[in-house]
């Protein structure tokens, strides 16, 4: 298992449309992934979760990928949150 801490981006935090493209991509791996923030856990592969966590703009989280493709699921979620989740 990897991990790394990402810091939110997204003017708006993880919300709708930022966080259909988060799950989109985690979903891409066959690897489980996860975030942490506010000592919570939540499935990084889940809609639902992704949007009840309720990252906001300027909060960091603690992304953490477990299986057969882990660095590039780490790699790819990493770089879509620092370029804002497409918008």
């Amino acid at each position: 298992m990897i991990t790394q801490s990402v810091t939110i981006k997204n003017p708006l935090g993880l919300h709708a449309r930022p966080a259909k493209n988060f799950v989109q991509i985690a979903t891409q791996f066959k690897s489980a992934v996860s975030f942490a923030k506010d000592n919570k856990t939540f499935n990084a592969k889940s809609i639902l979760m992704v949007m009840g966590a309720g990252a906001k703009c300027g909060q960091a989280i603690e992304l953490s990928c477990d299986g057969p493709d882990e660095q590039q699921a780490l790699t790819a979620l990493v770089e879509a949150i620092e370029s804002g989740l497409g918008e």
